[in-house]
């Protein structure tokens, strides 16, 4: 976890933190990084030891965007065959709660990678926006479909198609971070909320998350249905017997993670 160049990783008991690392461009996301994060995260994803993750950048930026230059003078052919969005469907797979913690610029790709997250705390310096329409692109990393399933149809087109920036506070409103802070303490709420998250029992933890995010691609009868099995499921872990005989004897549960 040491080894990397575009990334700081601190892990604090069952949370780890993973920091963007190339402040001179604003912690702009080029392939090196992508394959970074995406190492670390699924690293991070299979470690026993941990069961919370956030994800963050620096006071200035969380990320401004993509590396323009490394696409700059790309023919759709090759960007079709680099394929460097499949690293993000990798992220979107990671199966631990992650914890995005953002600040001053979250834009293009950086609020893409914020909302692949499961909960957002934001700075009040916030501001984020999707204005690839202002270099003659489109959003390309799941900006047009998860955006508006956050923000709705009209704030989705106004945003992608003016490439205005909103506020902090107008995403908390609009639905789309969980909640914004002064800075000097968004990275420390967003830790305080994934160690909360992680004295929970890591199996039910994981299977709500499945649950929750299979809302989004599948009809209300086949959510309910996935629902009640990962319900089941959790029935033949030992967290469930303990967590339920500790809620009888009223004591405080002691997770296993199995």
């Amino acid at each position: 976890m040491s080894d990397f160049k575009n990334l700081l990783v601190t892990r604090d008991g069952f949370v780890a933190t993973v920091q963007l690392n190339r402040p001179k461009v604003l912690n702009a996301l080029n392939i090196d990084l992508m394959t970074e994060l995406v190492d670390c995260l699924e690293a991070l994803d299979q470690d026993s030891g941990i069961r919370a993750i956030v994800l963050t950048g620096s006071e200035k930026a969380f990320a401004a965007g993509a590396d323009i230059k490394e696409m700059a003078d790309a023919t759709a052919v090759e960007m079709l065959t680099r394929d460097q969005f499949a690293r993000w469907d990798r992220i979107r797979k990671i199966k631990k709660p992650i914890i995005a913690a953002v600040s001053g610029f979250v834009l293009g790709g950086g609020c893409e990678l914020m909302m692949h997250c499961d909960i957002i705390i934001a700075s009040e310096t916030a501001r984020i926006g999707q204005p690839e329409i202002l270099i003659g692109v489109m959003p390309g990393a799941g900006g047009t479909q998860r955006l508006t399933r956050a923000v709705g149809k009209g704030l989705a087109m106004e945003m992608i198609l003016t490439g205005r920036q909103i506020t902090a506070e107008e995403a908390m409103k609009a639905g789309l971070v969980n909640k914004v802070v002064p800075i000097e303490f968004y990275l420390e709420e967003a830790q305080k909320l994934a160690r909360e998250i992680a004295e929970k029992p890591p199996v039910a933890v994981r299977l709500a998350k499945e649950a929750i995010l299979k809302s989004f691609d599948t009809t209300i009868e086949m959510g309910l249905e996935f629902e009640r099995k990962n319900f089941y499921l959790l029935f033949a872990t030992e967290d469930m017997r303990e967590g339920m005989s500790a809620f009888i004897e009223k004591r405080k549960a002691e997770w296993k993670g199995k």
